[in-house]
């Protein structure tokens, strides 16, 4: 088997393909995330911490030195961390969400089944074990 025929078929796979969608789904909700964070959850609590803009804050462990045009500032840039932590937060939660509505749909499949009943063939065998345990040993 050459190595694209093997390829195309670990590409035509569907979990192949459910994981691509999965990827390009989640790139966009990270880009919905990144701005819920940016620019609805923290300009007002930027508002209430006395106009804080989160994305600004920095420690600035080497400052800029006008003299001279090469950028020479160096800074610990916690606003932006902040920022991330958030998003990172939120996106936890949902995939939490996901996952917990994944298994309690996984927990109630089997309880449906159960409450089917036996099978016929399964009602067959139990009906010649109880007459095999009715015969009489010799």
């Amino acid at each position: 088997m050459s190595l694209l025929t093997e390829f195309r078929e670990f590409a035509a796979r569907g979990n192949v393909v459910d994981l691509a969608v999965g990827v390009i789904i989640g790139a966009s909700f990270g880009k919905i995330v990144t701005s819920l964070v940016d620019q609805v959850i923290m300009p007002p609590i930027g508002l209430l911490l006395g106009r804080v803009d989160f994305s600004k804050l920095e420690w600035v462990l080497v400052p800029e030195n006008p003299a001279t045009e090469a950028v020479e500032k160096v800074a610990i840039q916690y606003g932006a961390f902040i920022n991330t932590l958030i998003q990172f937060l939120i996106v936890a939660f949902v995939v939490f969400l996901l996952v917990k509505g994944i298994n309690k749909m996984r927990r109630e499949q089997p309880a449906e089944a159960v409450a089917a009943g036996p099978t016929p063939t399964e009602a067959l065998l139990a009906e010649i074990r109880d007459e095999l345990k009715a015969l009489p040993k010799t």
